[in-house]
């Protein structure tokens, strides 16, 4: 029997590891911390919120492994009224509708764009200038950049044909949020024989096939590979709980800043207590700007979606995350440029900024089940 050394027990790790487990093999996991999860854990109960995203996409190979599984069910669904609390800030106001040319976008769905050139100058050549930084800023929801205008047109356009689809969206939302799925994904990967190491820090590469399903930095650290580095994004986030408001919104996308408002509960009602709503707010940081500035961005923002929500919270929690956030592609690169997932002498690479298809967990998930695939023939 085949032994594979898994590092990392996040999304990609597990994933890998079940994947790899499936094809016979003995696996080993490590894990520094004392819980699974990673960027997918979530907050203890009765406050379930998850840093970073906490949907999934049901329109990749990411999605399909998951569902045949039965990872990511049941399923959540937003009221019917929830499409009256959907809007936009535009001008420093919210609003419910948005600029001409950022409806000829979302209409102009089979449009192709270039690699080498960035978003805000192939998008205003065609759109206008104004709905190209409108729509550069509602997809920061996606990068977590302050300037995603400055990344590879085609890059862009890919993750807004994805989130603006005028087809029905591809969102989901499990019950339970991604601490459900990430419980479900250990529960199997036990169920395998897979050996799970808790607060295991590899400092050392083990010998024989070995995947490393940590941070691009961590793996950089440990491989002594100064290659490993790719673009990421830099944020504040914050979770807030409050006592139900009609007033609240469900969803905002922040035209002119980037910021980003949506519900955890409305769609979810297990992941805060009864008569209270939980939100998810980030903006991404500008360059030589202070954490402490971001968040007065972020709380002016906060002001609009969740109004009065200072004598209203219950529970909140902030964070910050730089270099955490996801691949990033500047002009001229693509998914295929970042860091290769195999790296030669039976060591693979899985995570959300290496060289695989997807928006940021699909990333790590698709790139964890081809690992998975070499280092079981490796």
């Amino acid at each position: 029997m085949r032994k594979i050394t898994i590092i990392g027990g996040g999304l990609g790790g597990l994933v890998a590891a079940i994947a790899c487990a499936e094809r016979g093999a003995k696996v080993t996991l490590h894990e520094a911390h004392s819980s699974l999860g990673g960027r997918a854990r979530g907050t203890a109960a009765p406050y379930v919120a998850h840093e970073g995203a906490h949907v999934f996409y049901a329109d990749g190979p990411h999605w399909t492994w998951l569902a045949e599984r039965g990872m990511v069910a049941p399923l959540g669904r937003p009221p019917a009224r929830a499409v009256l609390r959907a809007s936009v800030r535009s001008g420093g106001r919210l609003r419910r509708t948005v600029p001409a040319g950022f409806l000829r976008m979302v209409a102009d769905v089979r449009r192709e764009a270039p690699v080498d050139e960035d978003f805000t100058t192939w998008a205003s050549r065609r759109y206008g200038e104004r709905a190209a930084r409108a729509a550069a800023s509602a997809i920061g929801v996606a990068t977590y950049d302050a300037d995603t205008g400055r990344l590879s047109a085609a890059f862009v356009w890919g993750l807004f044909r994805r989130v603006f689809a005028p087809a029905p969206p591809a969102v989901r939302w499990v019950i339970g949020g991604w601490q459900r799925t990430v419980d479900r994904l250990a529960d199997r990967a036990r169920e395998l024989g897979v050996r799970v190491e808790l607060r295991s820090r590899v400092t050392e590469l083990p010998s024989g096939p070995v995947i490393v399903a940590t941070e691009l930095a961590s793996a950089r650290a440990l491989l002594g590979d100064e290659s490993l580095t790719w673009e990421s994004g830099h944020c504040e986030l914050l979770d807030l709980a409050v006592r139900r408001d009609r007033r609240d919104q469900f969803i905002v996308f922040d035209l002119d800043e980037g910021a980003f408002h949506e519900s955890y509960s409305m769609q979810d009602p297990t992941v805060a207590p009864e008569g209270e709503s939980l939100f998810q707010l980030d903006i991404p940081v500008r360059a030589g700007e202070s954490r402490a500035q971001a968040r007065h961005r972020l709380e002016r923002f906060a002001d609009l979606a969740v109004p009065d929500w200072r004598e209203r919270t219950t529970w909140k929690r902030a964070a910050s995350a730089r270099g955490r956030t996801g691949a990033l592609d500047l002009p001229g690169r693509t998914w295929r440029d970042r860091p290769a997932i195999e790296r030669g002498d039976g060591v693979f690479l899985a995570g959300d900024m290496v060289a695989a298809p997807g928006m940021r967990g699909e990333i790590a998930i698709n790139s964890a089940l081809r690992a998975a695939e070499g280092a079981s023939n490796s």
